[in-house]
């Protein structure tokens, strides 16, 4: 069997060794669109032949920006690798001005966009790029649909040098820059090689419990490493691979496909348990009580019958009940679901699991290309709230101040035309996380912080304020909430409410309260209420770290307003920036 040592070779493998029907398959005007693995070689080929023809040269730089996850994407990106250029995938809800940065700073040449909304952005900035034409994957009017490339490269007379490309491209050269949208200032280039990313799909492979023709659901950005690398290993593990249309349509998609598995991001995972319960709160009598039950039981849930028999006898009652409603919901037949990018609630990754839908959480960085470690369902490799073993060829230490340090394969090249940046993060060989972290005696990762959001009060106290946000989540009065605190007396928090949840709890309850999210703001009844979460969980922390005083936001915290990066995270500092009137007033109130 031919080792695979570069991105492309994944395809060839699938191919080679189980070719499907259904490689790569997404919804068109209504129907599932299936590609074959020839079919998605074929085209690939076929691009890489047009861009020889449009003069694309070895390390030339070409952007690819898709709103939704789509077979286009993977046919370009393999017709991109295989003539030894690299694929820089940008976030589509970025900026404008971020488009112009990441597309300067990494000096691309063509462009892939996938809808009107993307041209837009770029036609405002093309002209003080190096950007020499626009593509589409959809039709639109005044710019060159993707088709005309595979048109262009039909003609296989110049195969033979996309062959002489393929072969001089060497797994530890750079085969994709990935902006990471940062927390603070612009974005950072990650500079990943094509052994980068083979070494670690590989490695990750080794945890992935599915046979080959099992279908995978994607919704997550593919731009992201975390869900491109399960695309890779969807296609070394000939997993079927069908793009949800959107977010907001996953379980239609699903109820569709019926998938085997799909990758998830915890604030996902939220909104459905969120819509779940609304829906139990709907029942009424025997049902509701059932519904609550079965809640309550998965609440308690530990895997591989730690709970003993009894329990065990009551889960198979709650899933029989009531849980197999919730698998019907994302078609019935999910195995596993893979989580990153933040922790997940330990009472979610309990409750899905009762639910026998487990949820395997992972832990891993752009810079990591991206996986360090991943859960296992099977042969004990699971433990709620902890990121699973760290995979194969991967070496993970522990720094004395507790910083989670990476060795191995995967990690970066370092950041495009940032040497300096480069070596902050590295001592020798191995990668400064900025995470902090343990290992249990059983070789479990837990994340236990984030070193650089960890902060000292005025009285010298230290506050990690993960672990004070994570516990309020589960609330579900509150959708986003930041602990600040640095240099001042005590530490407080800034909170946005789960405004819909809100608005239903006001109606129901009949509370004299209006139910515009300004009103919600300032509403007393609003704040008692949140007051008595807050209350409750600072029942679990020292008396240091309780939050002593919060303002409640009048908007919500979202990506396009600045608020959160692409992939959920807080920008912490310029949250800060925005509240400032009311950070102000909780610690110098006028």
């Amino acid at each position: 069997m031919k080792e695979i040592t570069r991105l492309f070779d994944f395809p060839y493998h699938q191919l080679n060794n189980h070719p499907l029907e259904a490689s790569l398959v997404t919804k068109y005007k209504g129907n599932w669109v299936k590609t074959s693995t020839a079919e998605y070689l074929d085209k690939a080929n076929a691009i890489s032949r047009a861009l020889l023809k449009l003069g694309i040269n070895k390390n030339d730089k070409i952007a690819v920006i898709s709103s939704t996850n789509r077979t286009e994407w993977n046919i370009v990106d393999i017709g991109i690798l295989q003539v030894g250029a690299q694929n820089i995938p940008i976030y589509p809800t970025i900026s404008a001005e971020d488009y112009e940065y990441v597309l300067n700073h990494s000096e691309s040449t063509y462009c892939f966009v996938s809808c009107e909304e993307v041209l837009e952005k770029i036609n405002k900035v093309k002209e003080s790029t190096s950007i020499k034409d626009v593509y589409s994957f959809d039709h639109i009017k005044g710019c060159k649909h993707y088709s005309e490339l595979l048109e262009l490269g039909k003609d296989d007379a110049n195969q033979n040098e996309v062959e002489k490309r393929k072969h001089n491209v060497k797994p530890e050269e750079l085969a994709t820059i990935i902006y990471t949208s940062g927390t603070t200032g612009k974005p950072k280039g990650v500079m990943l090689s094509h052994n980068n990313i083979v070494s670690n799909v590989i490695s990750a492979s080794n945890r992935f419990p599915l046979e080959p023709n099992a279908r995978a659901l994607s919704f997550l950005p593919i731009c992201h490493i975390f869900e491109r690398v399960f695309t890779y290993l969807y296609q070394y593990r000939s997993i079927e691979t069908y793009y949800a249309e959107s977010i907001d349509k996953i379980g239609d998609n699903a109820k569709d496909i019926k998938p085997h598995t799909m990758t998830v991001v915890p604030r996902l995972i939220e909104k459905v348990y969120d819509k779940i319960m609304d829906k139990g709160a709907d029942l009424t009598g025997f049902k509701k009580k059932l519904f609550f039950w079965a809640v309550e039981l998965g609440a308690q849930f530990k895997p591989y019958k730690q709970n003993g028999f009894l329990y065990g006898l009551k889960l198979s009652i709650a899933r029989k009940l009531i849980f197999s409603k919730w698998q019907a919901a994302l078609g019935g037949n999910i195995i596993f679901m893979a989580s990153g990018s933040a922790a997940l609630q330990p009472r979610l990754g309990r409750i899905f699991g009762a639910a026998d839908m487990s949820i395997m959480e992972c832990y891993g960085l752009t810079e990591t290309s991206p996986g360090v470690s991943a859960s296992d369902r099977r042969n004990g490799g699971w433990k709620i709230s902890h990121v699973g073993r760290v995979i194969d060829d991967v070496e993970v230490k522990i720094a004395e101040d507790g910083e989670i340090l990476i060795k191995g394969p995967n990690v970066m090249m370092g950041y495009y035309k940032d040497p300096e940046k480069t070596a902050s993060v590295m001592t020798g060989n191995y990668f400064h996380t900025g995470d902090k972290g343990e290992i249990d005696a059983d070789g479990f990762l837990k994340i236990t912080g984030r070193k650089k959001e960890m902060f000292k009060t005025s009285g010298g106290k230290y506050i990690i304020p993960t672990l004070l946000e994570n516990d309020l989540k589960q609330s579900r009065f509150i959708e986003q909430i930041m602990v600040i605190g640095e240099g001042e007396k005590m530490p407080a928090a800034l909170i946005q409410p789960n405004f819909e949840f809100v608005q239903e709890w006001i109606e129901r309850k009949n509370h004299p309260v209006g139910t515009s999210f300004e009103d919600i703001a300032k509403s007393e009844i609003v704040q008692k209420r949140i007051q008595r979460e807050v209350d409750k969980c600072n029942k679990k922390f020292g008396k240091w770290e309780q939050i002593k005083k919060f303002e409640i936001t009048p908007e919500e915290w979202s990506i396009n307003s600045g608020h959160l990066t692409p992939t959920m995270k807080m920008k912490r500092d310029v949250i800060k920036k925005m509240y400032a009137h009311l950070i102000e007033q909780i610690y110098r109130p006028s």
